[in-house]
């Protein structure tokens, strides 16, 4: 596969997670929060277990120890996620969640002792300042679903750390495959002990459900995972970074969400601010 191609697929896949938001706000119209974490996982892991079964039939014990980890740690992020987009909106959500971009060198410098580079201080600087714009109203005060989407950031960042380590050790598609049973597991529990599970009884319920289990994770995972074979990591993580203009540009034209002139300036920055993460000094020449 050329690096053009591989380019192509993985921003497919930006615009497939952009538009998670909106499946998820969709989905949160028929159905519980619990409930549609169970469900868009569980039905992810069935198909992407069912694709790669020969592959399955190698998991051992260590993979799984990681997958009940990483599993619990991404029902944490996608509860603060699924909660925060009931009082916040998609556009909001994309652009706080993509703080994970910041929040990764933040993560290893505190627990692994690295020193802050000048830019990754910078781009924290800029973030918040760009959180600030996106998220205070007047009088002064935050909405709960902000304060989520910036927790479930975080924890998508300590979820990405702990799998660049882990990954070294066992085999990552596995990993990647079983993290999603675990985390639609946790949620089908949740569910259980404080909501009544049921399925959509609509047919946009349905088309939310499919969209977030088939496109958005496991046809998502899948093509991160073989394109990144094939493209450099930094313009893998440029491309990434335009997640949160196609969650603000789907909640504009399916949810008529309108962003002020201060959001719109608030996101800007925090785009900036995560650009500066993903580019790297070129080494000067000898």
């Amino acid at each position: 596969m050329s690096e053009f191609k591989s380019n192509l697929l993985i921003l497919f896949v930006t615009i497939c997670w952009g538009s998670s938001y909106l499946f998820m706000k969709i989905g949160l119209d028929t159905i519980s929060e619990f409930n549609l974490i169970a469900l868009r996982f569980g039905i992810a892991f069935v198909l992407a277990a069912l694709l790669f079964y020969r592959r399955m039939k190698q998991l051992d014990f260590m993979t799984l120890k990681f997958s009940i980890l990483l599993g619990f740690i991404l029902f944490i992020v996608f509860t603060t996620i699924t909660f925060g987009l009931k009082t916040t909106s998609t556009s909001n959500a994309g652009f706080l969640v993509s703080l994970t971009v910041i929040f990764v060198p933040l993560i290893n410098v505190i627990v692994l002792r690295t020193r802050i580079e000048r830019k990754i201080m910078i781009s924290i600087l800029g973030a918040l300042l760009g959180i600030a714009l996106l998220t205070i109203q007047s009088p002064f005060q935050v909405a709960i679903g902000d304060i989520l989407c910036i927790i479930g950031a975080f924890f998508y960042a300590l979820h990405i750390t702990i799998v660049g380590v882990v990954s070294k050790k066992v085999d990552s598609l596995n990993l990647g495959i079983t993290q999603l049973g675990f985390a639609g597991l946790f949620g089908f529990i949740f569910s259980l002990l404080y909501e009544t599970p049921i399925l959509p009884k609509t047919a946009e319920g349905w088309f939310a459900i499919s969209m977030l289990s088939i496109l958005c994770s496991a046809i998502g995972f899948i093509l991160q995972t073989v394109a990144q074979k094939y493209t450099t990591p930094t313009r893998t993580g440029l491309i990434f970074s335009m997640e949160p203009v196609f969650a603000a540009l789907f909640g504009y034209l399916f949810l008529h969400e309108i962003m002020s002139g201060k959001n719109i300036l608030g996101a800007v920055i925090v785009l900036l601010s995560i650009f500066l993460t993903t580019v790297k000094r070129k080494a000067s020449p000898n």
